[in-house]
């Protein structure tokens, strides 16, 4: 069989592969043979049916499987002959007015992995968050867990922010009522953002019994459009104010959080360990965000359109499963919408391959071990999370994938200028 290479536009190629038809009926004969010694056809006995009734029936599919495999094979030798590395899957097309009967012909269009260009990152600047987490920070978070548990209870001063309000209303716009412009026994509390903020400020200061009423204009991008802009006027009819009561920061609070012995202090080290665990996280996640668009940015090479494609396919496939797995009803998705994020994506994993392949990097096993360790910590018992994932090469897969980002973020910053700045753990988390 022969096997001629043509190089066509980019990374585009096409390969005429020659098979000849007596090897290709030889084989046919051959499989049919086989299959007709165990084959169950209506009329006769297994394995008795005549060659020429199972020719007939199975002849065609059989036919068509011994050239796939054989196509297929030959692609893969002209691979290694030319020393080609394939990128996605090539197409096979029978040559159009071919004139050897002794042979068929067809046309393997494909494309190739690009060359993968690294520019000198030296030039490059990438800053890397310090952060000095403490024992305020851990007060902070101490506090929120508070608010979490907190309960409400009723009370006669006027209502402040953090009280729990319960009232009944009536919207009116232009005097006429509209959807969802009244209810009774509604209850918010003041300052969490359920209600408008012009509607919380004229809930603050009432007392339980007391009335108002007030305008309100709904802002321009208000979710419901006919309000949108509109001034609408409420009453308001306040029954009850409910203080927010926190829990003590005493045994049963740190029980509650699952300290056993009920240890306060034991309570504030785990909750400075979750923290710094969280600001390690975070940092490197920032860490790795500039370093991947330093080497998006210095980096040149052709995108095999094949790989985009069929990364566009699995973006969208994984959307609509998602979409399906909360019970959002799935519309019609356009490819269009994902082909900038997977190109972005078929980008940086070519670049990440060469940087691994060319700098030699590798997921050591202690450093596998000490990211899966990691993950573990946020479960009750992190040993069986550890054996969870040493159960599953799939999963070890991930890890190890993990591990050579990790390895590649350490090289490129290590190439780049990276500069450390001071930052609050509020800034870190966004809070600020």
């Amino acid at each position: 069989m022969q096997a001629n290479l043509e190089v066509l536009e980019g990374l585009i190629r096409r390969l005429d592969i020659s098979v000849p038809m007596d090897q290709l009926e030889s084989e046919v004969q051959s499989r049919l043979k086989r299959l007709a010694r165990n084959v169950k056809m209506d009329g006769f006995r297994p394995g008795k049916a005549p060659l020429g009734a199972v020719t007939r029936q199975h002849g065609a599919g059989v036919r068509q499987e011994v050239l796939g495999e054989t196509l297929q094979t030959r692609f893969g030798e002209a691979m290694q002959a030319h020393q080609l590395k394939i990128a996605g899957y090539p197409r096979f097309e029978p040559k159009a007015g071919q004139a050897d009967t002794t042979a068929m012909t067809f046309s393997a269009s494909f494309e190739v992995y690009p060359e993968v260009k690294i520019g000198d990152l030296s030039t490059g600047k990438v800053s890397r968050p310090v952060v000095n987490l403490g024992d305020a920070d851990v007060a902070k978070t101490l506090e929120v867990l508070q608010k979490q548990r907190r309960t409400f209870e009723s009370t006669d001063r006027a209502a402040a922010e953090g009280d729990l309000v319960k009232f009944d209303y009536q919207g009116t716009v232009d005097g006429a009522a509209f959807e969802g412009g009244k209810a009774e026994d509604f209850a918010a509390v003041v300052g969490e953002g359920r209600l408008l903020k012009d509607f919380e400020q004229n809930l603050t200061g009432l007392k339980a019994g007391d009335s108002k009423g007030f305008d309100l204009t709904f802002p321009a991008e208000y979710a419901a459009k006919e309000l949108a802009g509109e001034v609408a006027h409420f009453e308001v009819q306040v029954k009850d104010v409910q203080a927010p009561m926190l829990p003590s920061m005493d045994a049963e609070f740190a029980k509650a959080l699952g300290i056993e012995d009920g240890d306060v202090e034991k309570l504030k080290a785990e909750v400075k360990s979750n923290l710094q665990r969280e600001v390690k996280r975070r940092v490197q996640a920032k860490l790795k965000e500039q370093t991947m668009e330093l080497l998006l940015q210095k980096s040149t090479l052709d995108l095999p359109q094949s790989l985009v494609a069929m990364e566009t396919d699995r973006l969208m496939k994984m959307t609509e499963a998602d979409m399906q797995s909360r019970g959002v009803q799935t519309m019609k998705l356009n490819a269009d919408m994902f082909t900038g994020q997977a190109e972005r994506r078929v980008r940086l994993g070519l670049i990440l391959a060469e940087i691994v392949q060319t700098h030699k990097l590798v997921a050591r096993p202690e450093q596998i071990r000490a990211l899966i360790q990691e993950q573990a910590q946020s479960y009750e018992e992190p040993e069986q999370v550890l054996q969870w994932y040493y159960q599953s090469p799939e999963r070890m897969q991930e890890i190890e994938s993990l591990a050579l980002e990790e390895n590649v973020v350490a090289w490129a910053a290590g190439q780049a200028q990276v500069e450390d700045v001071t930052t609050s753990f509020e800034e870190l988390m966004g809070r600020t």
